[in-house]
């Protein structure tokens, strides 16, 4: 069965997705020769399944960083939290190199580098189990092996901007 032509154009499909306000990520892995740390931000991030523990994000096929995380055994995915605006668009915008500078990074349990950030709202050390061609992107699958969450009210992306209203929610400790 063939789909049928969009009867749209792609701005108006952007400005449609942007209705769905999501969560801002900050994902990081190695560069395939194992030298500099690699990171990019992220607003395609979804949780695919309990058990076992997995998650999915896209990737634009055209981004620098592609081949370094198609090849990576690893990668962390950080939950941003609303006081880290300046991180997201420092991950969003410019040359890899420039993307860590001034950014206190650690490694995860397993090894891949991380930010040094207690300010996540979480993060997810993932194995990189599969990717799944989707268009113009790429679609990672991976295996949660480790995880921590704090408090911290989350970065929210929606209709082309960042998000920073507050929840009028009470946090739970539970």
């Amino acid at each position: 069965m063939t789909a049928t032509p969009p009867d749209f154009d792609a701005a108006f499909f952007r400005s449609a997705l942007g209705r769905f306000a999501t969560g801002v990520t900050i994902i990081t892995t190695e560069a395939c020769d194992g030298q500099r740390p690699i990171g990019l931000t992220i607003s395609s991030f979804n949780s695919v399944s309990l058990d076992p523990p997995m998650v999915l994000w896209s990737l634009s096929k055209a981004a620098s960083s592609l081949r370094h995380f198609q090849q990576t055994e690893r990668y962390v995915i950080h939950v941003l939290s609303a006081t880290q605006l300046h991180l997201a668009k420092q991950f969003a915008y410019g040359p890899q190199a420039a993307r860590f500078n001034g950014v206190a990074l650690t490694r995860a349990p397993g090894g891949t580098p991380m930010l040094d950030d207690p300010e996540c709202a979480a993060w997810f050390e993932c194995r990189n189990i599969v990717q799944h061609e989707a268009g113009d992107h790429l679609i990672f699958v991976g295996q949660v092996e480790r995880c921590e969450r704090s408090f911290s009210q989350p970065l929210v992306y929606h209709a082309g901007d960042f998000d920073l209203t507050p929840s009028t929610e009470p946090m739970s400790n539970d």
